[in-house]
């Protein structure tokens, strides 16, 4: 009797275990939508805190005064930097061995970021993307896996890379933020920044262990990958930041190392955030770390870098989607 008792409470405990595995599952899936959120909130609180004084007006006026020039090498930065993202799908694929065409790939690239930037969650919603179209050309989940997290790799490698170069040659970048000076700090960190890149080349050299990612072994590229990785990654990053150097009013201007440094910064805690497009928190960060300039003419410039970079790019990107979705349903 006894026996038969232990054996009927098993299934419950059973249920029980999945039940609690599935409230994990769920409690997961909600939290970083929910940060994201927050943050948004928070972020505009704050950004109407700051901007209460200035009018629609007033932005408008800051919009009007950027010079056709500035409009002009903005949009250019912006392809540029949309054409350096799909080099890191380029190098990804060489990397794991498979052969797409060169037109797919870029268009798969451009509305893969092109949505993943407006709807966060980046490394995710990149994933789901990437295995819907890759899939159609034959790749496996695994491959699309290695593929993200090589693309991942890629960039934070070169924000990596850039971030150390910004730190080293243009130290004071973290007073603005700190309020206080930190140079011989930002420069140490600099330095380290620069050693880590250095011992992912080294690694590649030596051909060590793989690297492990979420459940997936990425062996590192051979040096000619590293390579390339080391040199279209940082074009995206300073073609991005040049959309808002170029936007900006000359008046105060601090420069565009110090524009990048700033952008590098706002872009990782937008990031961070999991908000939406970095909705909020991106201008926050931004205005603190230009806080000497015209508040007009820098929300003028970084709302024409939402123009370039995020509005104008998901548009197009929901229209590859539409395109491509319709002619895999004219094959089935």
């Amino acid at each position: 009797m006894q026996g038969q008792s232990e054996t009927a409470g098993r299934p419950d405990r059973r249920k029980r275990s999945t039940s609690h595995g599935s409230q994990a599952m769920n409690w997961k899936r909600y939290f970083w939508p929910v940060v994201g959120i927050a943050a948004v909130i928070f972020s505009l609180l704050l950004l109407w805190h700051e901007l209460r004084g200035i009018s629609l007006d007033d932005v408008w006026d800051g919009i009007s005064a950027i010079p056709a020039r500035g409009w002009l090498l903005a949009a250019l930065c912006s392809v540029i930097a949309y054409a350096s993202l799909a080099g890191y799908d380029h190098i990804a694929l060489l990397h794991i061995g498979k052969r797409v065409s060169w037109l797919f790939v870029t268009l798969c690239s451009f509305t893969t970021y092109a949505l993943s930037h407006n709807i966060g969650g980046s490394v995710f919603s990149g994933a789901v993307i990437r295995y819907r179209a890759y899939g159609t050309r034959g790749l496996t989940g695994q491959d699309v896996g290695i593929l993200v997290a090589i693309c991942w790799i890629t960039f934070v490698l070169s924000s990596v890379l850039v971030g150390g170069f910004v730190l080293v040659f243009e130290p004071e970048i973290i007073d603005r933020f700190s309020g206080a000076p930190h140079h011989g700090l930002a420069i140490i960190a600099g330095i380290a920044l620069l050693m880590l890149v250095g011992a992912y080349i080294f690694g590649s050299w030596l051909h060590l262990n793989p690297l492990k990612i979420a459940g997936l072994q990425v062996h590192y590229p051979a040096l000619p990958i590293v390579a390339r990785q080391l040199l279209i990654g940082p074009i995206e990053l300073l073609a991005a930041a040049a959309i808002i150097f170029f936007a900006l009013p000359a008046a105060h201007n601090p420069g565009y190392f110090v524009v990048l440094g700033v952008f590098l910064v706002s872009f990782s805690i937008a990031q961070i955030s999991h908000a939406p497009g970095g909705l909020g928190v991106f201008e926050v960060v931004f205005l603190a770390g230009l806080s000497d300039m015209d508040p007009v003419g820098v929300l003028a410039a970084l709302l024409v870098f939402r123009l370039f970079y995020l509005i104008v790019p998901l548009i197009l990107g929901l229209g590859i989607v539409l395109f491509f979705e319709r002619s895999q349903f004219g094959r089935t």
